[in-house]
């Protein structure tokens, strides 16, 4: 939790927030890491400069310092009420070569930069250790920066709605996000009305400032790729180098944007059943992976899934779907994936580990964000029905994504205004941009980087993994490679460029990349997306 108290202070009705069941996490990045306050700031920054104080990581690994930055609640609105922005960095272990700054996103929205750049000796590779200062930052309302704050139960009862089948329920979901969205500002301040992407490169621009840097390196993964995706159109003559790692697609409508996360979550389980059924040491190896899952649904629906116990717990449909999106994430978790969905089908007692409703206890920034940047409103519960009805019959086996589904019914008549909608990019006169996607992305299709790609135009160079995950430097040696030699040397990558698949062989540790003794740092998706490795 951050230092920096709410804009305008709350008592009544303040509480931490558990995360509710179902729209806990997208991209993988939600959960908040290891809280490591930044300094109190005791002297005033020069105009220009950060004020900058020794800080130190969880692992106690490398030289670090920390600081906060002061920018607008509203950048309309310069001279008006400020929040402060907590940063940390990672100096270059080679000074004497220093590069400059790269700053980095972990996306979400709701992932801690300021957690990233701490885990950075472990996460990145020594290259890049040693030639940049690796800059994080938590976006406003966000970990240490001013935290959007809401209230729990609120939260709890959305996300107990999230899946209406009815037009009283879709009604009474409108109703209960409303509630939330308005607990969200009640508890936080105006801030929640600006929390949209646009005023978060803004942020970032006013970082560049104060780094003294008239051009940066960018890294940003999932959400953080919208980021730099729109940093590059409104600054394009403040990049030195940009990696955007499983792409976020801003042009897209709410069908499209369904239709895709769905197709994308099929395809991936897809991956996962092909890859048991061709690996001895899956436990569900002589069977059919596909077919269990939709046995395991079809039960569900019948309310004939029940975990044995004190208080026998009925599964839902869409605690089955939620068992596999944090696995899809990460294949170093399939063997686990393959166990739970083996204790599910024997309903023994050990599935309850996997269907964990409820995540530790955060703030709840992401609806403040995501609603903000699309419009996902559709008229009417008859709409969302025909969208329903249409991607089961695109994806017979995983039916929705859950990620997708949940961020369009949680922002249904969300309070806030869509201040930064949807619309192509329009990028001229960057460097070259190296963006790079799994084929088999749950969460960040490979649709949407082609397509961001193609907006951008000759900037933009495409490099495909052709494995599953999200997250493709800590997925591929071979993506990581490319990606620290563009970073270094701006020599980027041949359009079209793939990288091979890579593939479990055996059960591993959960974080650990295939090589290069690298740990992923990509937050834990919380509650009922957790990989359970």
């Amino acid at each position: 939790m951050s230092s920096n108290p709410p804009l305008t202070p709350r008592s009544k009705g303040r509480r931490r927030l558990a995360v509710g069941a179902l729209v806990t996490a997208m991209f993988g990045q939600l959960l908040t890491g290891t809280a490591v306050a930044a300094p109190s700031a005791t002297t005033t920054p020069s105009p220009g400069r950060i004020a900058w104080e020794p800080c130190e990581s969880p692992s106690g690994q490398g030289t670090f310092e920390c600081a906060t930055l002061k920018v607008p609640v509203d950048w309309k609105r310069p001279r008006g009420a400020t929040i402060d922005l907590a940063l940390a960095r990672h100096l270059a272990t080679d000074p004497q070569r220093r590069i400059g700054s790269l700053l980095i996103n972990p996306g979400g929205p709701g992932g801690s930069g300021v957690d990233f750049a701490l885990d950075a000796p472990e996460a990145f590779s020594p290259e890049l250790l040693e030639r940049f200062d690796i800059v994080g930052f938590d976006p406003r309302g966000i970990g240490r920066s001013n935290p959007v704050m809401c209230d729990m139960d609120l939260l709890t009862a959305q996300g107990e709605l999230l899946y209406p089948d009815s037009d009283s329920s879709f009604a009474t979901l409108r109703e209960a996000n409303r509630a939330l969205g308005e607990s969200c500002r009640d508890l936080t301040g105006p801030l929640v009305d600006h929390m949209d992407t646009g005023s978060v490169v803004r942020d970032m621009d006013a970082i560049r400032a104060g780094l003294g840097e008239q051009r940066i390196s960018y890294y940003g993964v999932s959400y953080g790729t919208l980021i730099g995706q729109q940093y590059a159109e409104r600054y394009p003559h403040r990049v030195r180098a940009m990696t955007l790692d499983s792409n976020m697609d801003h042009s897209l409508g709410m069908w499209d944007f369904q239709k895709t996360e769905t197709r994308a979550v099929e395809e991936a389980y897809g991956q996962f059943a092909d890859w048991c059924a061709r690996t001895p040491s899956c436990v569900l190896h002589d069977q059919d992976a596909r077919a269990l899952f939709d046995s395991l649904y079809k039960r569900a629906e019948a309310g004939e899934l029940v975990l044995p116990g004190d208080q026998p717990h009925t599964v839902t449909p869409q605690e089955v779907q939620n068992l596999i999106v944090g696995p899809l994430y990460r294949p170093t978790t399939w063997f686990q994936l393959a166990q739970d969905l083996a204790d599910l089908d024997a309903t023994a007692a050990g599935a309850a580990r996997s269907l964990r409703k409820f995540g530790e206890p955060t703030e709840f920034p992401f609806f403040s964000v995501v609603c903000q940047d699309y419009d996902f409103d559709v008229p009417s519960y008859a709409t969302l029905a025909r969208f329903e009805r249409e991607l089961v019959r695109r994806a017979p086996v995983t039916r929705v994504s859950p990620l997708g589904w949940t961020v369009q019914t949680g922002c249904q008549d969300w309070p806030t205004e869509v201040t930064n909608p949807p619309r192509r990019l329009h990028v001229d006169g960057t460097p070259k941009i190296l963006m790079t996607n799994s084929r088999f992305d749950p969460a960040t299709p490979h649709d949407w980087a082609s397509n961001a790609a193609r907006q951008i135009g000759r900037e933009a160079v495409l490099l495909t993994y052709d494995g599953v995950g999200h997250g493709t430097y800590w997925r591929s040696p071979c993506a990581r490679d490319a990606i620290n030699t563009y970073l270094l040397t701006l020599k980027a990558p041949r359009k079209g460029t793939h990288c091979p698949a890579v593939w479990p062989t055996g059960p591993s540790v959960q974080r650990q990349s295939p090589s290069g003794g690298l740990v992923d740092p990509l937050p834990d998706l919380p509650g009922p997306y957790r990989s359970t490795a």
